[in-house]
């Protein structure tokens, strides 16, 4: 294939995530709202696997953000010692759950604005509440969505987060938004590695402008693939 559209390539992704993952959801355990949101502010630059195993004795301890808005410090820091960055997201959690206590009747807000007021929570943990919990068309990007959106080409090579998460909102239809953000992070978590992504055994190939790139490069010269146009 010499070259393929936005539009096409978008479409082709889109039809081989509806396929290779038809129930994209998060990882993240979860039964409302305040445990996603700390759960969320937990995988920061940690694991979902690694919270899934902390938040279990944390919930049975905290389960809703009154009693959590009560603790100290030295109260919730071990339950969550094992998690990247512990001290700031004690503190964080805490602080999270006091504000939920006195400006939001102790409800997680359903929209990224008053999301974004408590303590520890950015633009993506924003986002991913938003649209997981609340069904917004809100596009969480993490550093998963943003590797994978610009190896495959989705997106034109970005400097932020935020200049990724407009050009995927501006090409998905509102109603796979949240699909789509899950489908970016497991290709990312699971096929397209950081460090050595798997090719091999990717779906995507024939869009794929990495791919395309890193098959040039070993063919044989004069025998170049044809390229995928930007």
């Amino acid at each position: 294939m010499s070259s393929i559209s936005i539009k096409e390539r978008y479409a082709r992704a889109i039809q081989y995530f509806e396929k290779a993952m038809p129930d994209a959801q998060t990882e993240l355990h979860y039964r409302n709202p305040y445990e996603l949101l700390v759960s969320v502010m937990l995988s920061a630059q940690c694991t979902d696997k690694r919270v899934n195993m902390t938040t279990p004795t944390l919930f049975s301890v905290y389960p809703t953000p009154a009693e959590l808005s009560s603790a100290d410090f030295d109260d919730v820091f071990p339950f969550i010692k094992s998690i990247s960055y512990p001290n700031s997201k004690t503190k964080h959690l805490i602080a999270m759950a006091q504000m939920l206590q006195k400006d939001f009747n102790g409800k997680v807000p359903g929209n990224t604005e008053d999301l974004e007021k408590l303590p520890g929570v950015g633009r993506k943990t924003a986002n991913v509440i938003a649209s997981v919990v609340f069904g917004e068309n809100t596009m969480p990007v993490d550093t998963h969505v943003f590797r994978v959106a610009q190896r495959i080409g989705l997106v034109k090579p970005s400097k932020t987060p935020l200049q990724v998460e407009n050009q995927l909102l501006k090409n998905i239809e509102p109603q796979l938004t949240g699909k789509f953000h899950h489908w970016l992070i497991l290709h990312g978590r699971y096929v397209c590695l950081a460090r050595k992504p798997k090719c091999e055994i990717c779906g995507l190939q024939e869009i794929c402008k990495y791919y395309q790139k890193i098959s040039n490069e070993n063919s044989p010269a004069g025998h170049k693939k044809p390229t995928i146009k930007k």
